[in-house]
């Protein structure tokens, strides 16, 4: 059935894709988001991944109701939900300030959805008791919120969305206001509630550690727009642009130009002193770099290796910052006009000395365009 063949409809049980087709979201002038086609299937982690501005909690916010669509449709299967009040889209939400009631315990926090639903008192009871049992929480019912520490406060979240018995789960940056060892901590949960309850879960984060780590599929969105969607392991080694590398940790990031093609499709490209042979990233379309076409060149600094100066693509520099990170040490060395190399690494480096780094062609990715795409830009 096409989406123009559809009628609006209630939400029943069960689905097998949730679709937003063609949504946009205009404030004023503003467009936060631009005919965005989005889909999660029954069983997967998707996490919207981009900058703050890009448009993923306003697209979060579309799905869940909170905000109206400008244009476009959003589907559960063959039923039309868009139109459908937020209490009966059936998903269970979890927010990036938790949004528990202060005066109220954490039975009645999970309960409140259940509430809403007029579910029996006997009923809330047991369903609330399992989803604090689910969050390892059952010790802390009687307590209120301010009683808890910061992932108590979320696990309590987490269970309220649990309680009402989803299928569906949007998740709005659930973890950036705890600490580092906390989001470790609540990313495991996450991840293992998932496993365990077999859910469909949408996530929006800005962290790709955090992205890569909990998700089946992301989806990476720029300026309202969809940029790439893949498996993390794709979308980590096969950026399709320099906005995506940038944002997947490829941290050395330069403006260059193409000095010459090889057969075997490899180019040799040029940025400032760096001379390197790489391999040309196109994002689908026309081939078209030839000698003197301008690049942007990007490397990830796990692909970097002190070597000899007899490497292939060998790059001299001078060591400027040694930090250390437990097993290995992160560093900023500048080559001999000043380019900033960063690179990791588990050999003994030292500050104010020099050194030759080298890296594979194969992980050398040289994006047809100029630059202007850091993972900042959208900020």
């Amino acid at each position: 059935m096409s989406v123009a063949s559809r009628t609006p409809a209630q939400t029943e049980p069960g689905f097998e894709s949730l679709q937003m087709c063609g949504v946009s979201r205009t404030y004023g002038r503003t467009r936060a988001l631009v005919d965005l086609d989005l889909e999660l299937t029954r069983g997967e982690f998707v996490a919207l991944l981009g900058p703050s501005g890009c448009g993923k909690s306003t697209a979060l916010a579309c799905l869940a109701g909170l905000q109206p669509l400008t244009t476009g449709s959003i589907w559960r299967d063959e039923v039309r939900i868009d139109t459908v009040p937020v209490e009966k889209r059936g998903f269970g939400m979890v927010f990036q300030n938790y949004a528990l009631f202060p005066h109220l315990t954490v039975q009645k926090n999970v309960e409140f959805g259940l509430s809403m639903r007029h579910v029996g008192r006997d009923e809330r009871r047991r369903r609330a008791a399992a989803a604090l049992d689910l969050v390892q929480l059952t010790d802390h019912a009687g307590k209120i919120p301010s009683q808890l520490s910061g992932g108590e406060q979320q696990r309590v979240a987490i269970a309220r969305a649990l309680a009402i018995d989803p299928e569906i789960v949007l998740m709005d940056e659930p973890l950036s206001n705890l600490d580092a060892a906390l989001r470790i901590e609540m990313r495991t949960e996450i991840k293992r509630l998932y496993q365990e309850r077999d859910l469909s879960v949408l996530y929006v984060t800005h962290d790709q550690e955090e992205a890569l780590s909990l998700a089946t599929r992301l989806v990476v969105l720029r300026k309202g727009r969809f940029v790439q969607s893949g498996t993390p392991e794709d979308v980590y080694a096969n950026p399709v642009s320099a906005y995506v590398a940038g944002f997947m940790g490829y941290r050395n990031i330069f403006a260059g130009h193409v000095a010459a093609r090889a057969e075997d499709g490899a180019v040799h490209v040029v940025a400032d002193d760096l001379e390197l042979v790489g391999r040309l990233v196109t994002g689908g379309g026309t081939d078209n770099a030839a000698q003197g076409t301008a690049v942007t060149i990007a490397i990830r600094p796990e692909d970097i290796r002190v070597a000899a100066p007899s490497a292939p693509n060998a790059i001299q520099v001078m060591v400027e910052v040694v930090e250390f990170h437990g097993r290995d040490l992160a560093v900023r060395a500048r080559t001999n006009r000043g380019v900033a190399i960063h690179f990791k690494t588990d050999e003994p480096v030292v500050a104010g000395h020099r050194a030759t780094l080298s890296v594979s062609s194969e992980r050398v990715l040289a994006f047809a365009g100029v630059a202007g795409a850091s993972r900042d830009d959208d900020s």
